[in-house]
């Protein structure tokens, strides 16, 4: 894709098997130098090893996306020792068993299992944007995606709060594309269906998978490569005209 060679991605939640980790691969297969940040530093660095296997360059940092003073030092390292940041995804997410495992419905999710998921997969992305979004400006544009979940139009009767938090991003990608867009900098959201991670392999059942399949629109289900090509379009010259959207990968289970 066109304007990817030798610029700068961070990709926050890279772990192997998943959509940060695909996305991360896919991004250095088109000549990016990445930043694969992760809770769990030795995860991010397997996805690094396999990077540099195929001649790509990355580093793997671990951070903490619900803490702020971590996220602006992430971003301070691409800055300092790959000399400038253009581009942000922010895919991290709580799928434990402790977290999403118990997040229910309105009337009985736990407090704490509330907090833990907007503190995460909001407020994190937030501190993201936060400070990426003045370095993008001063290098004179650059692009953020943000990953939420098409269950946000599906309004299923579990996981309220991850519903909840996935839902705040409109309003984060919205405000921050409007902050960013005058000065090159655009923010847009992908929106996965089922997408066979390692992490829904984990949690998922075949009957809950056999059921999503006979509801897209597609031969398949989605994986994490699926993903990775969308956030590296919405990174290169060929997405420079979009900004501000939410863009369904999800094979037609939801049509918009």
């Amino acid at each position: 894709m066109r304007g990817l060679r030798d610029k700068v991605a961070i990709v926050a939640g890279a772990a192997p098997g998943n959509i940060g980790g695909a996305t991360a691969i896919r991004l250095a297969q088109e000549g990016m130098k990445v930043v694969a940040a992760d809770l769990n530093a030795a995860a991010a660095q397997v996805v690094v090893d396999e990077i540099k296997s195929t001649g790509g360059y990355a580093v793997a940092r671990g951070f903490d996306i619900t803490d702020e003073s971590a996220y602006k030092d992430l971003i301070g390292f691409a800055a300092r020792d790959l000399r400038g940041l253009d581009a942000l995804f922010n895919v991290a997410a709580d799928l434990s068993s402790g977290t999403i495992g118990r997040d229910t419905d309105v009337r009985s999710v736990p407090l704490d299992v509330w907090e833990r998921t907007i503190d995460v997969t909001l407020t994190g992305y937030m501190y993201g944007i936060r400070h990426a979004l003045p370095l993008l400006i001063a290098r004179g544009g650059g692009s953020i995606v943000n990953t939420m979940s098409s269950e946000v139009w599906m309004g299923e009767g579990q996981r309220v709060a991850y519903q909840t938090a996935k839902s705040g991003l409109i309003g984060l990608n919205r405000h921050t594309a409007t902050v960013g867009g005058k000065h090159g900098v655009r923010s847009n959201i992908v929106a996965p269906g089922v997408t066979l991670t390692a992490a829904a392999k984990r949690i998922l059942t075949e009957e809950y998978l056999d059921q999503m399949l006979a509801s897209v629109r597609s031969p398949r289900l989605g994986v994490p490569e699926d993903i990775a090509a969308m956030v590296a379009f919405l990174f290169s010259d060929d997405g420079a005209y979009v900004n501000g959207q939410t863009i369904l990968v999800d094979g037609g289970a939801n049509l918009t």
